[in-house]
């Protein structure tokens, strides 16, 4: 068994193509902004990287349902966005298979170490892990299948340069997958037409949104259309700050 973090210093490119890495090359990088708009609404404050204990959320099967409904299958290559103590980490890299790749991302440090640590005892080989920044997940162009943000988005300081810098990551016909709970940001989640209203300044298409008891929330699926927008072009959604949970049926496909 290999031991010690250091043996996870890497590149997170060469981790989309086998091993397990950590890559904090350019740790301490400052994000570039090119004139994004604000986010018109409260953000959340990280408070934990534990959500709930995984015991509690296996007993609901959270992530089986998450992963199914995100059509998660052998071979796929994931970013887990905010992965946190890797309760979905864990679980993906079981589910993409030795021929899968996972790639988990978090912007606090000591997450991210305590995560390492984890990928190693776990014998993790086709799972990496990456420091990222407040406005830019910082992962490999044209790489992903699947990015999944779960419980996190409301945490994203910057939404419109963060969605922006997520875009070139994305694999042709790959997909954003976000899990939220259904109430203002500041209580910790996004209204579902806000979440839509945002990715949609950033020319991310829904492709479908449920309810999803499970995980405490709704899981909504996008997917990148068109051209990426000039930041200069993107328009903050001015509703933000007086969003409200929205209603949604089972089978909806828009909030």
């Amino acid at each position: 068994m290999r031991s010690g973090l250091a043996l996870l210093l890497g590149s997170a490119l060469a981790a989309c193509s086998g091993g397990s890495a950590l890559d904090n090359r350019e740790e301490g990088a400052p994000a570039i902004n090119s004139g994004f708009p604000a986010a018109d609404r409260p953000v959340a404050t990280i408070l934990s990287p534990r959500w709930s204990t995984e015991e509690a959320r296996d007993r609901l099967n959270e992530a089986a349902q998450v992963m199914d409904l995100a059509g998660i299958k052998p071979d796929m290559t994931v970013a887990d966005i905010g992965a946190g103590e890797g309760y979905y980490t864990v679980r993906l890299g079981t589910r993409v298979g030795k021929k899968g790749r996972v790639v988990a991302e978090d912007i606090v440090p000591d997450t991210i170490q305590k995560l390492a640590g984890r990928v190693i005892r776990e014998r993790l080989d086709n799972v990496s892990v990456r420091l990222g920044l407040p406005a830019d997940p910082r992962l490999p162009e044209n790489s992903f299948d699947r990015v999944l943000m779960v419980h996190m988005y409301h945490e994203i300081e910057s939404p419109y340069e963060f969605l922006w810098r997520l875009r070139p990551a994305l694999a042709p016909d790959g997909q954003v997958v976000v899990v939220d709970a259904n109430r203002p940001t500041q209580d910790h989640g996004t209204p579902p037409a806000l979440l839509k209203c945002e990715f949609a300044a950033v020319g991310y298409t829904l492709v479908s949104i449920r309810p999803m008891p499970s995980a405490g929330g709704y899981i909504a699926i996008f997917e990148a259309q068109g051209d990426r927008p000039e930041p200069s072009a993107i328009r903050a959604c001015k509703s933000g700050k007086t969003a409200t949970p929205a209603s949604m049926s089972r089978e909806s496909k828009e909030p």
